[in-house]
C-alpha cells in the first residue's frame, strides 16, 4: 500500500509538470498558430538558468522565481527575431522553431559542453506520508505547478488581458477589428508560454540530469497531451496531460519505460481515432 501511494504521488508530480509544459505549448499554438518545436529547449534553458542563478549565490527559491523570467525574456527575443516572420505559414513555423531548437541546443553544447550537470535541491527534508518518508521538495514542485496552472486560468478568465487573448484565439481578424493589439499579444504570449516551460525546467532541475537534451523527453508527451486533450480550450491540454502523464508514470512504475511508451502511444492513437478533435475541443471560428 505504501509503495502504491508513493507511485501515485510521483505520478501526480509528473502530471502537473507535464501540464505546465503542455499548457505553454497549447497557448502559443492556440493564439499564434505556431507549432513550437523548440518548446523542449525552453524547458532545458530553465534548467540551465536555475543552475547559473544558484551558482551566482541566489537563494534556491529566489532562483526558482527568476529562472522562468530569464527564459521568458529569451522567448521574447526569439519571437522578435524569428517567430514573427513565420506567422500565417504553419509549415514554416515548424521549420523555423526546429531550427531554433537546434541553435539553442548546440549553443548550450558550446557554452557548457555535452556533459551533464546537477542542481542541489533545497534542504527541506521529508515528511511521512502513508507510513513512508516522501521528499518535501516534490510536494513543493506539485504546489508550484498547481498554483501556476490555477493562476493561468485566473488570468485567462478573470482579466481584461485574458479576455482579449481568448478573443484572438476565437477569431483573430474580428479581434483586430475591435481594436485589440494582436501584435503585442503575440509577443507576450510567446514569452509567457516559454516562461511556463522555463518554470517546469527550473522546478525539475534538482530531479533530472541537466544537459543540452534535457527537454527532449518532454516534447513528445506535451504534443500528445494536446492532441489527446484537444485544441481551442485552455482545459484541453490539461486533460490530455493528465491522461498521458498518468498512464506513462504508472506503466513505467509497474512495468518498464519501454512498455510505458508503447502503452501511451497506443492509447493516444486510439483516442485520436475515436475523438479526432480531442477529448475537450472547440472549433476555432474564422472570419
Amino acid at each position: 500500500m505504501e509503495q502504491i501511494a508513493t507511485v501515485i504521488l510521483d505520478s501526480t508530480n509528473a502530471i502537473l509538470v507535464l501540464m505546465l509544459v503542455s499548457l505553454g505549448l497549447a497557448i502559443i499554438f492556440g493564439l499564434m498558430n505556431v507549432i513550437n518545436m523548440a518548446h523542449g529547449e525552453f524547458l532545458m534553458l530553465g534548467c540551465y538558468a536555475m543552475m547559473e542563478l544558484t551558482r551566482a549565490g541566489f537563494p534556491f527559491f529566489v532562483a526558482l522565481a527568476l529562472a522562468p523570467l530569464v527564459v521568458a525574456i529569451i522567448g521574447l527575443i526569439a519571437e522578435e527575431l524569428v517567430i514573427r516572420r513565420t506567422y500565417h505559414r504553419l509549415i514554416d513555423t515548424i521549420l523555423a522553431t526546429w531550427g531554433l531548437a537546434l541553435v539553442l541546443r548546440h549553443a548550450m553544447v558550446l557554452i557548457y559542453g555535452p556533459g551533464s550537470y546537477a542542481v542541489s535541491p533545497p534542504d527541506v527534508g521529508s515528511v511521512m506520508l502513508f507510513g513512508e518518508p516522501y521528499p518535501v521538495y516534490r510536494l513543493i514542485v506539485m504546489g508550484v505547478s498547481l498554483g501556476t496552472i490555477i493562476g493561468t486560468f485566473a488570468f485567462f478568465f478573470g482579466t481584461r488581458w485574458g479576455l482579449a487573448t481568448r478573443a484572438v484565439i476565437a477569431n483573430r481578424d474580428m479581434a483586430a477589428c475591435l481594436g485589440i493589439n494582436t501584435r503585442r499579444l503575440d509577443r507576450l504570449t510567446f514569452a509567457f508560454g516559454s516562461g511556463l516551460a522555463g518554470l517546469a525546467g527550473a522546478a525539475m532541475a534538482p530531479m533530472i540530469s541537466i544537459d543540452p537534451n534535457a527537454g527532449l523527453g518532454w516534447v513528445v508527451p506535451a504534443f500528445l497531451s494536446i492532441l489527446v486533450g484537444g485544441l481551442g480550450t485552455v482545459s484541453g491540454p490539461l486533460v490530455g496531460a493528465a491522461g498521458v502523464g498518468g498512464l506513462d508514470s504508472l506503466t513505467a512504475a509497474f512495468a518498464s519505460a519501454v512498455w510505458a511508451q508503447l502503452v501511451v502511444f497506443s492509447a493516444a492513437i486510439l483516442v485520436i481515432r475515436v475523438f479526432p478533435n480531442g477529448l475537450v475541443s472547440r472549433q476555432r471560428r474564422e472570419a
